[in-house]
Order: C-alpha cells, then sequence, then structure tokens
C-alpha cells in the first residue's frame, strides 16, 4: 500500500518537504485549498471556524483513495481544523490518517497578538497525546519537541535562562507576567499595560 505525504494548507508546506527529504516518502496535494478563505483559528465562534474549515479545503479523491496519508500541519490549537481535515480524509477513502505537527503543543495561551485568550479552548492544554489523537481521530499524532524546534531554526538547544524566543504559547514562561486573571484562565491585559504611559 502506497504511503503519501501531504499538507493540509499551502503554509505547511516547507513542513513537509523537510519530512519527505529525511523518510523518502511521496508527496502529493491530497487537499485543494481556497486561497480566499482566511486562517480559521482565529475566527470569533466555532460555529464560523467549522464553516471556514468545509469553504477552504476539498478533497482529492484520485490521490488519497485506498492511501495510508501522513498529514503535516504546522500547528494544533483548538483542533477544529484538524478534525475535520481528519475525517475528510477518511470521507475520501484514506486507509490510515497520521498527523505530524510541526511545532510543539500549544499549551497557553498568547496576548501578543494572536487570538487564543483562555487556556479552556486550547487543545494541548487540557488533553493528553492520546485523547487529542483520538478526538481529532487520526490513527497517531505527533508533535515536534520543544528542542528539536530550536535545533531545526539553528540553536543548539533552548537557553533556559533566557530563551531566545518568545515560546510562552509552548512554555508558558512569558515575557512579562500576566495578570488581571477573570477565571477560565483568562486575562485581559499584561502587567506592563497595566498603568497608563507617563510620556
Amino acid at each position: 500500500m502506497k504511503k503519501v505525504s501531504f499538507t493540509e494548507m499551502k503554509n505547511g508546506t516547507k513542513e513537509d518537504y523537510l519530512f519527505l527529504d529525511k523518510h523518502e516518502k511521496n508527496f502529493e496535494l491530497g487537499l485543494i485549498r481556497n486561497h480566499y478563505v482566511g486562517r480559521t483559528f482565529i475566527e470569533p465562534s466555532q460555529k464560523i471556524r467549522s464553516l471556514g474549515v468545509k469553504l477552504k479545503l476539498n478533497a482529492n479523491k484520485s490521490t488519497i483513495k485506498n492511501k495510508k496519508i501522513i498529514l503535516i500541519d504546522d500547528s494544533l490549537v483548538r483542533g477544529t481544523t484538524s478534525h475535520k481535515i481528519v475525517k475528510m480524509l477518511y470521507d475520501a477513502g484514506a486507509k490510515e490518517v497520521h498527523v505530524k505537527i510541526a511545532c510543539p503543543e500549544i499549551k497557553y495561551p498568547d496576548f501578543y497578538g494572536v487570538d487564543t485568550p483562555t487556556k479552556k479552548e486550547l487543545l494541548s492544554a487540557n488533553k493528553s497525546n492520546d485523547e487529542i489523537c483520538k478526538y481529532i481521530g487520526a490513527k497517531s499524532l505527533k508533535f515536534l519537541s520543544l528542542d528539536g524546534m530550536y535545533r531545526a531554526i539553528g540553536f543548539e538547544n533552548r537557553n533556559e535562562n533566557y530563551p531566545q524566543l518568545t515560546d510562552h504559547y509552548f512554555t508558558g514562561e512569558y515575557p512579562v507576567k500576566p495578570v488581571d486573571e477573570l477565571g477560565d484562565f483568562k486575562v485581559t491585559q499584561l502587567s506592563l499595560l497595566n498603568t497608563a504611559s507617563n510620556n
């Protein structure tokens, strides 16, 4: 049985090529993307996010049918996209779907511009790897390790005292400590912005 690797959106393609180069797998475009639909995970409601996935992607059945699929994506946030895509692949005739995520588990909210305001919404903050795998319906699920991410971009390892990157969504170590918690791990602002500037 032929194994095929492909990405679910354009920004995951570079991760696919790196994986294929190492593992000598075949690469095919199993999903056709509508480039006029934006990123679904930043939409304000679950209903809109689910509809966005349906509008954004269409399965290429001739590429998928009777094959074992390795789906590579750049991240897994709420799991909405991954769940819908895995189901779409099985509906298109895939024998198995294995998911690889090209970053570590996102366990903490980001307050610097990305709309993930609470830990309650983040799949990796609330479920184990096996539970996430079952939730999205995949045969297997693997994330890039934190050390692996640092090595992939040219660092020997992560500096534990002064991290080279703002990796707070993976580690919970924010450059500025979050304050003003409202419950459900929600934070309204950062302590740096807590008082008005005198300048």
